[in-house]
Order: C-alpha cells, then structure tokens, then sequence
C-alpha cells in the first residue's frame, strides 16, 4: 500500500487546490459529470469524453477489463490524469447476494450489516467499482412503497446504527485500501415519505419531523465516514432535493460540517424541469449547482450549460471550484491518483465458500417467526413420513434473490424445497407444487394439485409472497396483501386439514390478517439471497433457531397504513374501552363526539405485528425492571436494567429492546422510541442481566425553533422483547433546558 492511502487531510486539500489551478474550466465541469458506461465496451463517444476531461465518473461498468482501460485512458491519455469514480449499485451483495436491506435490518445486528457489505464491497471492488449507491437510509413507515424493501426499517435509532455499520463495512477503515468502496447516503431527505407510497412522488414533512425522524440516519452514516450523499428524487416543502439549499448546505455544509460528495439521483437535475420548479435545463443545472450537488447523474445540464452560466455572471468560477473539490477529494481517498487500475487476482473469487457461509448466516439471522400456534416449529424430521413442500416461490432461484440484484447469479442460489430433500434424504417423501404460476397469477388451475399433494402429507410448507419484481423502485402497490390467488390456495391448502407452516419471502410488510389463521405457524424470511434454502431448511427442522425481529410494523389491513410504533398520542388516544367495531355499533345509533377516540372503525387499532416483535423456539421473560436512580442529573448518567430469563426448552438469541417517552415536551413526543438494543444469548435456563445506560444527549430533540433540546422532566422507560414491551419505570430529568 501506497502512502497515499493514509493521506493526511491538509495535503490531500493542498494536491485539489494545485490541481484546480491547472484545470480548464470545461475540464472542471467534466469532473461534475457521472455518465452511463458501456457495460463490458466502451462506445467512441465515452472513449472520447474521458480522453478530453468532459466526464469525470461512469457507472455501470462491472467488467474489470474495460473499467481499467477507462482509467487507462483517463490516467494516461487525458491532459490532467485525474482518474474515474466507477459506481454500481450495489445494494445487499454482488454476486453473493444476501437478503435485502431491510431483511438485514431484521437481524438487528450492527456486525452481521458490517460483514455483509464488506463482503459485497470485495466481490465489486475486484471488477473495478470504486463507489456504491448504498445505504439507503430512508425512513420507511409505508409498505405500499417499493423501495421498502432497500430501507432498514421505519425507526431512527434502529436505521441510524445499522446504517454507519453498512457504511463502515463498505469503506473499512481506509478507503485507499484494496477492497474498500465509498458508501452513499440516499435519498437526502424524506424520501420515505412518499405520498400514497408512490415512488418519485410528493413529500411533505414538516421541518420538526424532518428533524427528528427523517435526518438522524444520514447523520449517523455521515458520522461514520459516509463518503458520499444521494439527492432524492421528490421535492420538500415544494423544492425538489436536487436544488434545496436547505438540504443541501443548511444543514449538509453548515449544520453537519459534512464534506460528503453529493450526486444527484438519475437524471433528476433536468426533471427540475418536469417538477415545474425550473424552465429548462440550463435553470436545472444554475439551481442543482447553486445547491451544492456535486455530480450530475445519468444526464448532461451541468455540460451542457455551466461554462455559459460562468461566463454570463449567473455562476462563479469559485462555486465550480467548490463542487469539483468535493469530487477530487473523494478520489484522492479513494486512492485513485496513486494507482486507478484494478488486479482481480488480489481478491478472493465472487460467491467463495466463506462469502456463501455469511449469506447462510446472513439468511437466518434475518427471519422473522411472527406466529408458532402450539409451538408447530421446528419440525421434527424423526417422526415424519411425508412433506409437502407448495408455493411459487419454493424453488426459484431467482426470485429469492430479491430487488435489485444487478449482479447477483442465480447459479449460486439454494433454494427452499432443494435444501429441504438434502435435509432428509430418503427418510421423509417430499412432493413440490407450485398451487399458483406465480405470485401475481389470479388463476386458480394450480391449486387442486396442491390440495391433492397436502391432503396426503402430514405436514405442508407453503412458500408464499412476493416476487422480486413486486418491490422496489417504482414497484408500488395500493394494496399489500398476499397479491394473486395466494390466498386462496392458502385456504384450499389448510381446508385439508393438514399442519400448514407458511414461509413468507417477500419484500415488504404485508397484511396478514386474512392469511395468518390459516397457518399453525409463520416464518417471515423476506428475500433472503443466494443461501435462502440451507437457511429456511435449517430453521424449519431446528437446526438453527430464529432470533430476528421486525424493523418495521406489519398492519392488519392496507387501510391501516401508515402504521408505526413511534406515533404522536393525540388529544383523543384510543383506549381498550373506547374502541368499537362498527359491527358493534346498534342500528340509527345516536351519532356525538363526546368521548369518541382516534381509531378506524373497521379494524382493530393494534396492529397485527408490532415493530421489535419476534418469535424463537424457546420463551424469554423479562423480570425486576430496575434503574440506578429516579433522577437523571443535566450533566450525568443513568442505568437501567432489566433481567432477562430464558424459560424455554432451547438455547436462543434474544434483541432486548429499551424504549423511553418523553411525557412532556417543547413539541409533542411520540408514544415510545427506541433508544438502544442488544442481542443477548441465553443458554436454556439461563438468566442475565441486561444493561443499559443513558445520558440526557439520548433524550434530545428539535424543539419549536428546530434546535436541538434536552428538556427537564419526567420519563417513561421499557425494557423487552418488542415495542409492545409491558415492563415500565419512571425516571425524572433534572435542571434546566439546555441546547444540545
């Protein structure tokens, strides 16, 4: 390793600051410039645009050979040398592929989020990637939007830690190093918050919330090293994250101090155009600059119209020397000044035995148990004659592999009713149906051959959900329950009689309440990658048990969405004694207010799995909630604590869960919040104590002035197993407010 590797800050700013100097300023506005490569050939025109200093990154290129005759050309043939950011998306593996981000949230497993994007970063970095899409830190509390499925779930704290851990585990602990890749914090901001949870459309949060939920994340990763920082595509407050000065130098340059690069999403700069917040493309690229963004992505109104903006007055050369510098100092870490090229030989292959053993581990970490009527898991294989394995997701390759796996190979992938023959050979018969064609397929001409096949087996494995293609950017959907004829042959299936054991892949929460009395028992595996099979086999049989737990809050009904933990309490909270069902409602019922609460009529106000909520094949009681003291001093520490007892007939892993809620505030509190976790293994019998302590910075929050507050008063806190935890102590914060 070079001693560019460990470049001091103060130097790297000095080579930027000489190398401007010799920059023309067409050559500048080429470093602003992230185009399409050829994947696998370079067309004339890029040849040219890298030789003449007009593009100063490509994406898309994942062939070594070409990626290196790019940086060739860029090192060697253009007039200044200065090498290539080469992105890809590479957002839960490359060719290994593990489950989907927010199946990896599920784990709640900050060093299993490290390994898995270490191990990605390696297998992208030996085809010449430089610069990852990834993570995407959007909160997400509506499972009717696609990109769901990307996110690590619906809280702060839970998506803030699991975050810096994916970005560490991508850029290790120096990006020259060979192997490591620059992280990328999308979409900046509150992309989550998509209107009806629609990709690309509307956000409106107001300024506290933004504050409070939507912006910890992304100061978590930019905290953690974050290299660079996406634009979202929606606007905010009615000006599109690609031009908002708030978003991006408020807070990202002047609040944060952050010397991230910011790269606009896909051709998002000349759909300033198309929101209507600008005329044409040469008012995209004068506001995209005026903003900070730093690298245009896919298209071309920074080339196109910022020479002509200089040399008109609109834009100073200094605020094009602003954004470049952002761009070279990426590539000065990264290393690239000092050697571009990229020998695959130094990396171990792609999908290796020890990269294929964390997607196993990786697999069942993130599963889910939501329901285990009469404890129906593990299964027993010692004592069956006959297994019906049914479902349109139970031996495809592919769609186990989840959204947006440019480069994951399908070849690798185990799938669930393989692993499960290899599991018990020739002792248990093993039939496989598929009941419906696909996930989506209304048809119903698969499901007597299912029925038939469950009828004469003791026990059926369905595998149910959603494909792949149903999640993920710009795959919406209005109503997320079972889609297709899913939930029909689910009924055809439990009609038999039969022990029916649904495994859920799946991108996204779905609403289960029609579904989940069908099942004895529910294994929630979301799309869990290249090593599915082995896992879900292994857990089916108890070879491993679940430890998972849900990031996010699965509804009853779509109608319930969104539904999350963290909600305000209202004025009028519903209470067990204040809800009704409309059913219950007597006929020509006087209608009044008085008394009347914030619930929906035609469903229960819970819902159906709460967020932290998680099954093993053991039991966990939590007992003698304690804290160090009832007052917590401005200036001090307080511990709380909580013994933990395994009281089931397995060894397990168990996520203890410290929620706390601040009873009064400048701005309403939410109901609880998540303020830290731990994974605990307790042997069977065992108990231990768990602890956790806090200081009054874990109690701040963006007050009326949008200013960070930690405020005096009284505190509720619960330690368990799930939001839902019953658990509870007091505790009071004292002395004056203060700002944080």
């Amino acid at each position: 390793m070079t001693r560019t590797a460990s470049l001091q800050a103060a130097e790297i700013e000095q080579r930027i600051t000489a190398l401007l100097e010799r920059m023309s300023l067409d050559e500048k506005v080429g470093q602003l410039t992230l185009l399409q490569a050829g994947g696998g050939h370079i067309p004339e025109h890029l040849r040219e645009d890298v030789r003449a200093g007009r593009v100063g990154a490509v994406l898309n290129e994942v062939h070594v050979d070409t990626a290196n005759e790019l940086q060739r050309i860029a090192t060697e043939e253009s007039r200044l040398g200065i090498p290539l950011l080469v992105g890809r998306d590479v957002i839960h593996g490359f060719t290994t592929v593990f489950p989907i981000p927010l199946g990896q949230a599920a784990s709640w497993d900050p060093a299993l989020v490290t390994a898995c994007a270490r191990v990605a970063a390696q297998e992208s970095a030996a085809c010449g990637v430089n610069w990852t899409f990834a993570p995407m830190l959007d909160i997400a509390r509506d499972p009717r939007w696609g990109r769901i499925a990307e996110s690590l779930g619906e809280d702060p704290v839970l998506a803030g830690q699991l975050g810096a851990a994916m970005v560490r585990g991508f850029q290790g602990d120096d990006l020259a190093k060979p192997g490591a890749i620059a992280a990328c914090a999308k979409h900046f901001a509150a992309y989550g918050a998509s209107e009806s949870g629609r990709d690309y459309n509307s956000t409106n949060v107001p300024e506290n919330e933004l504050r409070n939920v939507y912006l910890p994340p992304f100061k978590a990763a930019l905290d953690a090293g974050a290299a660079s920082v996406m634009t979202s595509f929606s606007d905010l407050d009615g000006v599109p994250a690609s031009a908002n000065t708030f978003l991006l130098r408020d807070i990202l340059r002047e609040e944060w101090r952050s010397d991230a690069m910011v790269v606009s999403d896909w051709d998002s700069i000349r759909q300033l155009a198309v929101h209507g917040f600008t005329e044409d493309d040469r008012s995209s690229a004068f506001e995209a600059a005026r903003a900070g963004v730093d690298l245009e992505m896919a298209s071309t109104t920074y080339r196109d119209h910022l020479p002509s903006l200089v040399r008109d007055g609109r834009l100073t050369e200094s605020r094009i020397d602003a954004l470049v510098r952002n761009v070279l100092r990426l590539k000065f870490r990264l290393g690239l000044f000092e050697s571009a090229q990229t020998d695959a030989a130094r990396f171990a292959p792609a999908a290796s035995p020890s990269h294929l053993a964390l997607a196993y581990e990786a697999a069942v970490g993130s599963a889910v148990l939501l329901t285990n009527r009469d404890w129906a898991l593990p299964l027993d294989a010692s004592t069956l004659t006959s297994l019906a394995v049914i479902g349109p997701l139970a031996d495809d390759p592919h769609e186990q592999l989840g959204t947006w796996v440019f480069d994951g190979d399908a070849q690798y992938s185990r799938t669930i009713l393989d692993a499960v023959r290899a599991h018990v050979g020739d002792r248990i018969d093993v039939r496989f149906a598929r009941g419906v064609a696909n996930t989506r397929s209304r048809r119903t001409d698969l499901i007597d051959e299912a029925v038939a096949l469950a009828a004469n087996s003791e026990v059926t494995v369905l595998v149910l959900g959603e494909e792949a293609i149903l999640s993920g950017e710009a795959h919406c959907r209005a109503d997320v329950t079972l889609p297709g004829a899913q939930q029909a042959l689910l009924e055809a299936v439990a009609a038999t009689g039969t022990k029916v054991i649904v495994v859920l892949m799946t991108g996204r929460p779905l609403a289960l309440e029609a579904a989940v009395p069908h099942a004895h028992a529910m294994l929630c595996v979301w799309h869990p990658g290249s090593m599915a099979g082995p896992a879900v086999s292994d857990l089916l049989f108890g070879v491993r048990s679940p430890s998972g737990k849900l990031p996010v809050t699965f509804p009853r009904v779509t109608g319930q969405i969104p539904i999350y933990y963290a909600h305000k309490h209202t004025g009028k909270p519903v209470t067990p004694e204040s809800y009704i069902h409309q059913e219950d409602i007597e006929p020509r019922a006087h209608q009044v207010s008085v008394g009347n609460t914030s619930f929906h009529l035609d469903t229960h106000y819970t819902p159906l799995f709460p967020f932290g909520h998680g099954l093993s094949y053991s039991h966990v009681e939590y007992e003698h909630l304690w804290s160090s003291s009832g007052v917590l001093p401005m200036e001090g520490r307080l511990t709380l604590g909580v013994d933990v007892v395994n009281v089931g007939p397995r060894d397990t892993v168990e996520t203890v869960q410290l929620y706390v809620r601040d009873l009064v505030g400048d701005v309403t509190r939410p109901v609880r919040e998540l303020k830290a976790f731990t994974r605990v293994a307790l042997a069977r019998g065992e108990r231990r104590t768990v602890e956790f302590t806090i200081t009054p910075r874990d109690l701040a929050f963006y007050g009326r002035a949008q200013r960070l507050l930690v405020e005096p008063g009284r505190f509720h806190a619960w330690i368990g197993g799930s939001s839902t935890a019953e658990l509870r102590t007091e505790f009071t914060l004292l002395d004056h407010a203060t700002s944080a």
